[in-house]
């Protein structure tokens, strides 16, 4: 196998260029935040940039029902499934310069080196940029590959509101993409998507490159605990039935079970509020979020187990009220052999005295969804600090470099192949 490079200045410059829209000045960064919500005009923006550099190229522009945008390479071989690679260019409100977006400028960087050494694929290649990956302006995340992968109705995903009550089919109207959409759907033989962790793993493994064997399954939950408020003075302690007392104690021991539980285990409590708080008032009622992650079924539906039994216990010995809503859910998602393995082959030979790590993702990615309708593998480079969502994201040119070349050449072995 002839091993291809790419252009690590123009992966860098392209990834720049595109972060000029929706850039923040951030103090300690070094290279500035980004913010540019979906569907939003500077989204709309840097979709178009990167659509204009795609048909520079040479390639195609097909846009589905739901926004997502596909840009094609022909291969010798049009009747045959494209292979895929993408990611996202929105962003969270206070986010990076990389997260999505890399994935996307790395998917153009491969097929621009492909056209530039005139090389190709018996198959074609097809870049694709989700819409709404972050689920930032419309919830929840990943729209656009869940209405692909028939995980949502579209009519139901057309119809979503942001907080300003705005939809988001209007805003496919508003933007002219519904006079572009086409109901052509070639499939997808593979699909490849290459991301910044998210997270520290690889850095404090001090490796470049990470193949990534799947996705945690992730449950939320919305937990509320009722006791009875009380003025805080005339109320002995030992009198009081304090719902944040008895919270605060779940919160210690559900960490604790995760930590124990296995080294995929997550709990999270992200959002916890007191309505009606005050100063000298013993809070009465209680509502948290809580984020279980697992990545294995059997081994999620454990910990789940063991985190309600957790609650129960506390709420009765407190003499607390308990209810439980689950919000939503995802299951673990294993990545399928035959594309790990090209990835695998593809590390060994653009790098070959680089040891690549296999690890989970504990964060989701489009490719979850589109896992359930195409053979789908992921690959990840470091995030300096573990940083992502954050305006101080970074990964450097060398990093992104080597993570582009995998994925050009394990698109090679795809698009090659019968």
């Amino acid at each position: 196998m002839t091993v291809e490079k790419c252009n690590r200045e123009r992966l860098w410059d392209s990834i720049m260029e595109i972060g000029q829209i929706g850039h923040a000045e951030v103090a300690g960064s070094k290279v500035g935040g980004c913010h540019r919500l979906a569907l939003t005009d500077k989204d709309k923006q840097a979709r178009d940039l990167f659509v204009g550099w795609a048909k520079d190229i040479g390639c195609s522009l097909r846009v589905d029902a739901i926004g997502n945008l596909f840009l094609r390479r022909d291969g010798i071989d049009n009747s045959l499934a494209p292979v895929m690679t993408g990611s996202h260019l929105d962003t969270q409100p206070t986010g990076g310069k990389f997260d999505g977006v890399y994935g996307c400028l790395a998917g153009l960087e491969s097929l621009r080196c492909l056209s530039e050494n005139n090389i190709q694929t018996l198959r074609p290649i097809e870049v694709v940029v989700w819409t709404n990956e972050e689920g930032a302006r419309f919830k929840p995340a990943m729209l656009g590959s869940g209405v692909y992968a028939n995980v949502f109705k579209l009519e139901d995903i057309l119809a979503t509101k942001d907080a300003q009550g705005i939809s988001l089919g209007s805003e496919l109207e508003r933007l002219g993409y519904q006079d572009l959409m086409s109901k052509e759907d070639p499939g997808c033989h593979q699909y490849y998507e290459l991301h910044i962790e998210q997270g520290p793993v690889l850095e404090a493994l001090g490796t470049d490159l990470g193949v990534v064997a799947g996705v945690l399954g992730m449950r939320w939950y919305n937990v509320e605990v009722v006791g009875r408020s009380c003025h805080a003075g005339p109320s002995p302690m030992e009198l009081r039935n304090d719902a944040l007392v008895g919270v605060a104690e779940m919160i210690t021991e559900l960490t604790n079970i995760a930590g124990q539980h296995s080294k995929d285990s997550r709990c999270t409590i992200g959002e916890l509020t007191i309505p009606n708080s005050s100063t000298n008032v013993s809070p009465g009622k209680v509502c948290f979020s809580l984020d279980l992650r697992e990545g294995k079924l059997a081994e999620l539906d454990e910990l789940q187990t063991k985190a309600f039994e957790t609650i129960h216990r506390i709420a009765f010995h407190h003499n607390l009220e308990i209810d439980i809503k689950e919000t939503w859910s995802l299951p673990p998602c294993p990545f399928d052999e035959a594309c790990l393995a090209n990835i695998k082959q593809a590390c060994q030979t653009s790098y070959p005295q680089d040891k690549a790590h296999q690890l989970i993702s504990g964060a989701g990615h489009d490719a979850v969804y589109v896992s359930r309708v195409a053979p789908t593998a992921m690959i990840f480079v470091p995030s300096e600090d573990g940083l992502s969502h954050n305006e101080k994201e970074y990964t450097s040119p060398e990093q992104l470099e080597k993570g582009c070349n995998v994925l050009l050449n394990a698109l090679i072995l795809s698009a090659n192949s019968k």
